[in-house]
């Protein structure tokens, strides 16, 4: 299956670069590009790929703007925001706009390729160094006092629930948890519903930092 993508940042450059990692892959097809926030949009309600790569600074419609319009008009649309350590706190605020997954411009090309095979697979993903990089931005006692909300949420899970969570934290589709755990995918699929229920939270993205905060994932250097 082809893995139809849209890709937009102003800067020219770095739009090549990400283009250039992802033409590696047979199967994504980079089928348009945007400048700003605008462009993606239209591009995307035109176009309707599997999934927006969006830098999260754009002149005129920003990122999290563009996020929130694509999630809203495009549901078939994953998302997923390219950001730089610079702009954390931009970072929280978008996890509640719809993004599927997080991670860095300068990060290990590797991940670029992972995160849009989950995000057209229907599952989050969430770069470790973003994760760190947010959660300590955010620290403090109010870190602690997350934690400990987290340790509290998670204590309403299943232990099979608990298990599907610390996957899908780990950037896990639901064909690769299924697989992982030995069961139909349609249990995941469930399994999923019901954390998202149980944690109170809207998106997967949002279950994963629960995970994160948990420690149930375990952070890689």
């Amino acid at each position: 299956m082809t893995i139809r993508t849209l890709l937009a940042d102003d800067e020219a450059v770095v739009r090549a670069g990400v283009r250039a990692i992802l033409a590696v892959v047979p199967e994504i097809e980079v089928v348009a590009e945007a400048g700003d926030g605008r462009q993606a949009i239209d591009l995307a309600q035109r176009l309707r790929p599997d999934v927006a790569l969006l830098d999260i600074q754009m002149p005129g419609v920003d990122g999290l703007t563009a996020t929130t319009e694509i999630v809203r008009t495009v549901p078939g649309t994953s998302v997923l925001v390219l950001t730089t350590f610079g702009n954390d706190l931009r970072i929280a605020r978008a996890f509640g706009g719809g993004a599927c997954g997080f991670l860095l411009k300068a990060g290990d090309p590797r991940e670029l390729i992972t995160a849009v095979h989950a995000a057209a697979d229907g599952a989050a993903y969430l770069s470790p160094a973003v994760a760190r990089r947010v959660l300590t931005k955010l620290g403090g006692a109010g870190r602690m006092a997350r934690i400990a909300a987290a340790h509290d949420r998670i204590a309403a899970l299943t232990g099979r629930e608990r298990e599907v969570l610390a996957l899908l934290g780990a950037g896990m589709s639901n064909g690769e948890i299924a697989r992982r755990l030995h069961v139909v995918e349609g249990t995941v699929k469930t399994h999923v519903s019901t954390i998202l229920t149980r944690l109170g939270v809207r998106n997967r993205v949002q279950a994963a930092l629960v995970a994160y905060e948990a420690g149930l994932v375990e952070e890689t250097p």
